[in-house]
């Protein structure tokens, strides 16, 4: 897939199609990547009628909106949770050591995307669903009763992770979009998205007012209630419009691996996701050497928040009229830009401003990461795989990104190389998201919408 000769205008397939009267099966034109799709005409002529609005499409945007809010919503809050466990719940144990409850979530939220995506991809959808919605509010309800580091480990860190993306929640809500959307895909796209930001604003606000009304177990138990609300709308609003395909290959698609385009994607999304979460995972601990009042910092994620929602929105917009992977580049610049700027910046009016536009352009990246491979590397019929692919191998980087940045703070003692190593790994991914544009505009110019 060295070029993009099969980018076409919005409104029309993306892959060409040989076809004859007599065959009941198309099969698709090989792309340079090697990569082959089956389709037949009844699903083609499913797949051109893109609703693209309306009352039931935009009822699926709903529900991915709560989904998304009652996952990485929730998970998006963890730097609240960061503080009050290295000053409260644990105080014997560091903040490197409990950083790994949070980018356990971080990274379980997409380690299982690959199998999940699958799964979507051949028609099995609802079950799981209700199961993964079920198991995260027990979950939640589980950890107002954790005293140490390894129960809230198994109950925050691995319950929560793996059953909020045994990517059953979070990773088949761009699928289900995508099946409803065309034109106005990226724009849905970064409204579902917007719940992140939003739960990212509601948990911390929520989670420090009741920990101090109600003690911290009540806490827990009413943030699980909230989601068993929000989960409830999901699953009964969600639901996919094409029916399932049977695609070649396997769960993973190795074929696909010979893209250069979608190589060089994975590797920009790989190195970014080291430095993306850093600072929503320590704005609130290195807040007080910033000189910024301990009664404010626990509200500092969600100032973040507020910048992650307005990302996702523009981002969206812009998105639909220049392409994902036009905006998704320069976000991740800026976001690498204002990471390296955080930990130098002293008083509350500097860092909030700081704070604000870091959540700006890290929700436009956020927003659009994944509609790239929904929209430029294949078709619908094998999105939930190909998507899937790329949550599971970002995974590793989301992994390891926050513990090594607690750990490179606490052998300097400060946060300043922590900031400079995050925003660094996130200034490569730009560039290499940068890279994989040219490739896939070459022979077209720079204008070209992808």
């Amino acid at each position: 897939m060295a070029s993009a000769d099969y980018f076409e205008s919005d409104s029309h397939s993306s892959f060409p199609i040989e076809h004859s009267l007599s065959d009941t099966t198309h099969l698709h034109k090989k792309l340079h990547s090697g990569v082959h799709v089956i389709s037949t005409p009844l699903d083609a002529d499913i797949e051109g009628d893109y609703p693209d609005g309306g009352l039931q499409a935009w009822m699926v945007v709903l529900g991915a909106f709560c989904a998304t809010f009652s996952s990485f919503g929730y998970i998006n809050a963890w730097g609240a949770f960061q503080d009050y466990y290295q000053s409260t719940l644990l105080q014997q144990d560091s903040g490197a050591t409990i950083a790994w409850i949070g980018s356990a979530q971080y990274s379980l939220a997409l380690l299982p995307g690959l199998f999940v995506g699958r799964l979507f991809d051949v028609g099995h959808f609802h079950v799981p669903y209700v199961i993964a919605s079920i198991n995260l509010v027990v979950c939640t309800f589980l950890t107002a009763e954790c005293k140490n580091f390894w129960q809230l480990l198994l109950c925050q860190g691995l319950g929560v992770g793996w059953q909020v993306s045994c990517g059953f929640l979070f990773g088949p809500t761009s699928g289900i979009v995508a099946h409803w959307f065309r034109l106005k895909r990226s724009s849905a796209l970064g409204i579902v998205t917007l719940g992140s930001p939003l739960g990212g604003i509601v948990f911390p606000i929520a989670f420090r007012n009741l920990t101090v009304a109600v003690g911290f177990p009540w806490t827990m138990r009413i943030i699980a209630l909230i989601m068993t609300l929000t989960l409830g709308i999901a699953n009964l609003t969600m639901k996919r419009r094409l029916p399932p395909k049977v695609i070649p290959g396997g769960t993973f698609n190795l074929r696909q691996f010979r893209s250069m385009a979608f190589c060089l994607f994975i590797l920009g999304g790989f190195l970014s996701y080291l430095g993306l979460y850093t600072v929503l995972t320590f704005i609130n601990s290195s807040a007080p050497s910033q000189g910024i009042p301990t009664g404010m910092s626990p509200y500092l994620v969600s100032i973040a928040s507020v910048g992650l929602a307005a990302g996702r929105v523009v981002g969206g917009w812009l998105a639909d009229r220049t392409g994902p992977l036009t905006v998704l580049t320069p976000a991740t610049c800026f976001a690498g830009v204002f990471t390296l700027i955080w930990p130098f910046v002293h008083g509350i009016g500097p860092l909030v401003a700081i704070i604000l536009l870091y959540g700006i352009f890290s929700g436009a990246f956020a927003g659009l990461l994944l509609a790239v491979p929904i929209t430029a590397f294949g078709d619908n019929a094998d999105v939930g795989r190909r998507t899937g692919m790329c949550l599971t191998i970002f995974a590793f980087s989301a992994l390891a990104g926050p513990p090594m940045s607690g750990a490179l703070n606490a052998s300097t003692g400060m946060y300043a190389a922590t900031g400079i190593c995050a925003g660094s790994f996130l200034l490569l991914g730009g560039v290499v998201f940068l890279y994989t544009r040219y490739i896939l505009l070459r022979g077209r110019g720079w204008r070209g919408k992808v």
